[in-house]
């Protein structure tokens, strides 16, 4: 699927953006318990689904800087393509269209007991970086550098499509993540 990649950047970074705000001005100001407790229906609270994207962002987000850095400047494009399997992937992390439940690998189940707030404030240093890599990568072609999956290594996706995985499979945990503060609240 064909996409401008100044737009592409531009919507991802304000996901990324109201991601880091959620994080700052919720998150962070909850209490430890309320950060802790586990979902009504018995899933994860709001600390493990951020310690999940947190184990995500350690694998990602330094393949993300190595893509980055390999990326030659000047053999950048204004379109990014993106593969069919990439698109698969995005789609099915994306809460609007990604309505499976998925049940995560071992290495990146959350533990039941965390330092809450260490927690959220790794969840907001990655979203700073993820927000400054995504500016990085408006000079470089996102087609042109591949990152091995983190659950099949063998597989590659290109830069962009990582990006946009990364990216709705946060909104997907950090939806979660308020659903249980509604449910808390109610």
């Amino acid at each position: 699927m064909k996409q401008d990649k100044t737009q592409l950047i531009k919507r991802l970074e304000e996901r990324v953006e109201k991601h880091l705000q959620t994080a700052i001005q919720t998150f962070q100001n909850l209490p430890e318990t309320d950060l802790l407790r586990p979902s009504a229906g018995g899933g994860w609270g709001i600390a493990q689904c951020l310690d999940h994207l947190n184990r995500y962002g350690n694998y990602y987000l330094p393949q993300i800087e190595a893509a980055l850095q390999r990326g030659t400047p000047g053999k950048n494009s204004d379109i990014f393509k993106g593969s069919w399997l990439g698109s698969y992937f995005t789609r099915m992390m994306e809460p609007e269209t990604g309505k499976k439940k998925i049940k995560a690998f071992k290495a990146y189940i959350p533990p039941s007991t965390l330092d809450a707030y260490a927690v959220v404030a790794t969840f907001i240093q990655q979203q700073e970086v993820l927000l400054e890599y995504l500016k990085l990568s408006s000079d470089v072609d996102l087609d042109g550098q591949r990152i091995p999956v983190s659950i099949a290594r063998w597989i590659k996706l290109k830069l962009g499509d990582v990006l946009q995985f990364v990216i709705a499979h946060n909104e997907r945990h950090v939806q979660q993540a308020l659903r249980n503060l509604e449910k808390a609240a109610a």
